[in-house]
C-alpha cells in the first residue's frame, strides 16, 4: 500500500510508492564513462596554470600555484557570482533585482587524477572539510554576503562538468528560498516543543534503529523518514551547532571516515552512481541558534524529477527508506 509521509521540518510530503518499489539493482542508470586521463586535466598537479590563482591551498612543500599541494581551492573559471562590485538593490515596478555579488570557488579534493572521492583516503576527505570550514570563516567577514552552499555534484547526471573529483562553494547575498523553509520549519518545531527537531531526530533514529545506516561517536548516518528520492542519505552530528564552521574538531575529524564508508556503501549498492551532495548549514550572518542544528545531504541520481514533482512539490519515491538502510547497512566495504 503506498504511503504519504511529512518532512517533520519543512512540512513537506512526500509518496512511498511501495507497489512500484524499486531495489538497487532496478533503477536504470547510465554507464558510467570511463576516466579521460590528466594529460589535459585542468585541476591536476602540474596544470596549477590552467586555474585562476589559488585562494588556498595545503601543501606538503612547493610555492603558491605550483606543484606540492595535496588540496587546492581557486575561483570557479566561469563564476555564477563575483566578488567584486556593490549590490545595488532596485525596484522595476513590482519586480526586484541586485547586482550578482557573490562567490563561486572550486575545492580540488587530492593533485592526483582521482575521479570519485570514495576513492580518496579519510585525511583526503577530512582535510576538504577542514577547507571548507577556512574558507567559510574567511567569507563571513564580508558583511555582503548571507550564505554560503557548499557542495558537490559526482557525474555527469548530477551536474560535473570535470571528471577529477572535485567540490564547489557559492556565496550568496540572500539566503536561498528552501534554506529559509528548512530554517523557518525548525523554528516552529523548537517553538512548540522547546527542542531542536535535529537532536530529536538523532534520538528518535538511535531509538528504532530501522533507518540507521551507521554510526560513530560524533556523527550518524540516516536515511531520513521521509525522502524526496531513493537511497537519499544525511549524515547529522550527535552535538548541536547551527553552523558548520563551529563544529567540533572531533565531529570534522570523524567526517573523513563517516562520508567515505556512506560513499564506498552508495558505490557497491548502486554501482557508482551519480550524486550531489550538499551541506546545509545557518546564514553565515546570524548568531548560533538553539534550533537549526547543521547537516549533510546526499543523493544519488536514479530517479527523474518530472510534472507531477514539479507542479504539486510533492517527490514520489518508489524506495521506501527502511528498505534503502538494509542494502547499505549491510554492504560490505
Amino acid at each position: 500500500m503506498p504511503e504519504l509521509r511529512k518532512d517533520p521540518i519543512t512540512g513537506r510530503w512526500v509518496i512511498i510508492a511501495t507497489d512500484r518499489a524499486k531495489r538497487p539493482t532496478d533503477f536504470v542508470r547510465p554507464a558510467a564513462p570511463a576516466p579521460g586521463g590528466s594529460a589535459n586535466c585542468p585541476f591536476c598537479s602540474g596544470h596549477e596554470h590552467k586555474t585562476p590563482p589559488e585562494v588556498l591551498a595545503y601543501r606538503n612543500g612547493g610555492r603558491p600555484n605550483e606543484p606540492g599541494w595535496t588540496l587546492r581551492v581557486v575561483p570557479n573559471k566561469f563564476p555564477a557570482l563575483r566578488v567584486e562590485g556593490e549590490l545595488t538593490r532596485e525596484g522595476e515596478g513590482i519586480y526586484d533585482r541586485m547586482n550578482g555579488v557573490g562567490a563561486h570557488e572550486v575545492f580540488i579534493e587530492t593533485a592526483e587524477h582521482v575521479v570519485s572521492m570514495g576513492e580518496l583516503s579519510e585525511k583526503h576527505i577530512e582535510d576538504l572539510f577542514w577547507a571548507f570550514r577556512d574558507r567559510i570563516n574567511d567569507l563571513k567577514r564580508d558583511r555582503r554576503l548571507r550564505y554560503v552552499m557548499l557542495f558537490k555534484n559526482h557525474g555527469d547526471a548530477a551536474g560535473a562538468s570535470l571528471e577529477h573529483t572535485h567540490s564547489q562553494l557559492i556565496a550568496l547575498p540572500v539566503v536561498p528560498k528552501r534554506v529559509q523553509e528548512e530554517l523557518d520549519g525548525a523554528r516552529r518545531y523548537h517553538d512548540f516543543r522547546e527542542r531542536c527537531v535535529y537532536c530529536d531526530i538523532v534520538r528518535q533514529e538511535v531509538e528504532e534503529n530501522s533507518r540507521l545506516i551507521l554510526e560513530t561517536d560524533h556523527l550518524l548516518a540516516i536515511s531520513p523518514y521521509a525522502p524526496r528520492f531513493p537511497f537519499e542519505t544525511w549524515i547529522v552530528p550527535r552535538k548541536h551547532h547551527s553552523h558548520f564552521e563551529d563544529a567540533e574538531i572531533g565531529t570534522i575529524q570523524s567526517l573523513g571516515s563517516t562520508l567515505r564508508a556512506v560513499l564506498r556503501k552508495m558505490e557497491k549498492v548502486l554501482e557508482r552512481p551519480a550524486f550531489n551532495l550538499m551541506v546545509h548549514s545557518a546564514p553565515i550572518q546570524d548568531t548560533s541558534t538553539n534550533y537549526y542544528h547543521w547537516h549533510i545531504e546526499i543523493i544519488p541520481k536514479l530517479t527523474r524529477v518530472a510534472g507531477f514533482e514539479w507542479g504539486t512539490g510533492f517527490y514520489i519515491n518508489p524506495t521506501p527508506p527502511e528498505e534503502a538502510t538494509r542494502y547499505l547497512r549491510d554492504a560490505r566495504v
